[in-house]
This record gives structure tokens, sequence and C-alpha cells, in this order.
């Protein structure tokens, strides 16, 4: 970790100083952010936090204020002119990055507007709970088939050996492609996502851009498929809204690209947070075991309590008056949706896990235009997996120390050593 904080000294220096703790590169604030999140939430209107160069929202209200508002937006290019958006590319980093540039910058995840309601209704109808009732055979099948090759064994990783496998079999199972490929595609998702935590480095700038320079290589492939042969699959319905006129060639490659990009990594952060919080809250994984009816509120609660992704940015697009303060047009904010999970102003015992929580109207997922398109598909994994888990394994265990990932780009375990009986 301290080859990684000389990379940008004054940046987690400004971190540190600005709340106790908060400094997300270190191991322990990876483990248990929750205090630094509370002492953030203490303080008084939005703090500035030095080095990212924006507002921090940390408590619910605020953060739903913020995502909800179409006046906000995540890219620049909403309302500044080519030389000001360019300025912060470079300021970011984000720049000389041409394959990232063209396909992961300017995603459905990274615009606004009627350009991304238009990309979204696109893909809309494939990620219906009904049209994803139709994989609830094949993650069924993949999930048996793990367990029957893992149990035997008695002690695995859970993230190493089951979890990091599954989201990459599903999304390409739905998108189309290899089964082989899944691992492969897995690390690069998580070369490319890596890239947008706050400690961007030029080592991590150089994987970024490879990992988009493959993936597009490869989903060109697959289209060359599809168009001359087509099947029931992702790549194969936006190939017919490309020839409908609804989306441009580089429209599509790019929105495949970010459904394998957001879909794979946050649901392996929560499969391995999801299980950790029932290893340690025994009474909560009894009361599931009794009880399976539980399992989509075990589920959403799993989301709340550790939201695997805790942290977005968005832009004021105007001048506007917002969470009781005057911001100027191209004001930064940080949304930590995490911390807004953990606010007591908006759940009751907000640090305790309970699979029976209800509402339960917490912000995982995010709010408002950019709310995750594929909530649906993570809640079926989930409760697939956990469903068969503890169906077939009547004692689950902590079994070796849990390694966490550092970073605010993302939160879950990235090694969990279990005893299954």
């Amino acid at each position: 970790m301290a080859a990684r904080r000389r990379d940008h000294p004054d940046l987690a220096d400004s971190r540190r100083g600005m709340i106790p703790g908060f400094d997300p590169d270190c191991p322990d604030f990876a483990e248990n952010p929750w205090p630094a999140y509370a002492a953030l939430r203490a303080l008084p209107g939005l703090p500035l936090m030095p080095g990212f160069d924006g507002h921090i929202a940390s408590r619910f209200a605020d953060v739903r204020a913020i995502a909800m508002d179409r006046r906000m937006v995540r890219s620049a290019a909403a309302f500044a002119p080519p030389d000001e958006v360019r300025r912060l590319q470079i300021a970011g980093n984000f720049h000389d990055m041409p394959f990232h540039e063209r396909f992961v910058q300017t995603s459905m995840l990274e615009i606004d507007g009627p350009d991304h309601d238009r990309l979204r209704k696109a893909v809309f109808p494939f990620f219906t709970k009904t049209r994803l009732e139709s994989l609830r055979g094949f993650i069924t099948g993949w999930v048996g088939d793990a367990l029957d090759r893992l149990i035997p064994q008695g002690r695995i990783d859970f993230i190493a050996d089951l979890a990091a496998h599954l989201p990459g079999q599903v999304i390409g199972h739905l998108i189309g492609t290899d089964p082989a490929m899944a691992p492969q595609m897995t690390i690069w998702s998580d070369e490319v996502v890596s890239y947008f935590d706050i400690n961007r480095t030029a080592a991590k700038k150089a994987r970024a851009e490879e990992a988009t320079r493959l993936f597009h290589d490869l989903l060109q492939d697959l289209y060359t498929a599809r168009k001359a042969q087509p099947r029931d699959d992702l790549m194969s319905v936006m190939i017919g809204a490309e020839s409908e006129g609804l989306l441009t060639h580089d429209e599509l490659i790019s929105t495949i690209m970010q459904i394998l990009h957001a879909g794979h990594g946050s649901t392996i952060d929560v499969l391995g947070s999801g299980l950790h919080a029932l290893l340690v809250n025994p009474d909560q994984m009894a009361l599931l075991r009794a009880d399976p009816a539980l399992m989509p509120t075990a589920v959403q609660e799993m989301f709340r309590f550790a939201a695997p992704l805790p942290f977005f940015h968005r832009y004021a697009a105007q001048d506007l008056t917002i969470c009781g303060q005057d911001w100027p047009k191209g004001t930064k904010f940080g949304l930590l949706y995490a911390s807004a999970n953990r606010d007591p102003q908006a759940f009751d015992a907000p640090d305790r896990f309970d699979i029976t929580r209800k509402p339960n109207v917490h912000l995982a997922f995010g709010t408002g235009p950019h709310v995750c398109l594929g909530n649906n598909l993570a809640r079926l994994n989930m409760e697939i997996l956990f469903t068969a888990l503890l169906q077939r394994c009547t004692d689950i265990a902590l079994d070796g120390p849990v390694i966490w990932k550092t970073g605010l780009q993302a939160h879950g375990p990235t090694s969990l050593p279990i005893r299954l009986g």
C-alpha cells in the first residue's frame, strides 16, 4: 500500500486530513469504512474533498436529491464547451487513451439527456424481470455444477473459486460471448473499472486502455458472427437496433462493453460482502435457513448494508440551489451511496444487518436517470446462488483472514476463505 500512496502523496494526505480514518487507499478503511462515513455525515453542508476537486454528499437525503435532479449530469460535455471538456479530461488523466475515450468515456453511463435515454431504451427490454427470468435455468445449472465441484473440497475461497466466475458467465451468456472467455473478460473489466477510482496511475492507465482495445476486438468479432447468423442474445438484438437507426455502431460496442463492465464486478463484490454479513451475523443466517422465503429481502439488505459501488460523481449543468446551498454551474459532486445507506436519518439501526428489513429503499443501485440497469439480474444471481449454497451446505464458516478492496470505486472482499460442511 505504501507504493500506491507514493504515487499521489498529497491526495492521500489531504483525504486523511479531511476526516480521521478517511483514507480509501488504507486496508483498515477498506475493511471498515463506516466510522469515517459517519464522521462525514456529521459535517455541515457538503464538504470539499481535496484532490477530488468536488463536494462530498454523504447523507441519504443529499445523495438522493443530487442523483434524482436532471440538472445534475455525469459528463461535463452536457454543459461545457469542448475546450473546457478537454481541459477537464486532461486534468483527470483521461486523455491519450484512444479506445478508452471512444468506447468507455462515451458509454451510456457517462452521457446524459436524450442520448442517454435513447441508448437505455434500446437495451432495457433485455433487462426486465420477465426477460431475465429466462436465465434462471442457466444460472441454476451453472451454480449447481460449480457446487458439485467445490463442496467436496471442504475449504474454498468464495471469491476466487465461485463468486468471481458467476457474473461473467451469466452476462456472457446474455450477450452471446464464448463461455471460455468469461474469466478473461472479468480481468479486463476490473482493469477498465479500476481506472475510475481517485488514484489513477500510469500503470492503471495503460492497463485500462489495453483492456478496452481487447474488449473492442472481441465484441467486433462477435458482431461479425451475429450479423451473419443471429441468435437469441443481446448482440443480435443490438444489431437489429443498429439497423433501425436507433444507435450507431460505436454506441453498440460501447453499450455492450459497459454492460460487461458494470454488471460483473459489482455483483462479485456484493456476493462476497453479502456472504460475509451472513457469516458474522449467524442469527441472520439461521433465520434465512429456517425461512428461505426471506431470500429476496435478505438480498436487498445485502446491497444496503455494504453497497458494492460506494461512490459516483455528478456535475451541476447550470447554476442551481440544492441541499440548502447555491452552487455555480460546473460544480462537481461526489455521491457516497455506501454512506447514505447507513444514514440513521433514513434507516432504523442502520449498522445492524437485518434480513427482514422493510421498507428498504436503499441507494445501492443509484436512483434517477442513471439508476442501475442490471439490478434485477444482480438480484437473480444472488438469490439463486445463496439459495443453493444454504440448501446444500449445513455448515458454512469463515476459515481465514478476509481481504477487502481498497479505493472508493468498489467495496467488497478480494479473498473470503470459507469452510463448507
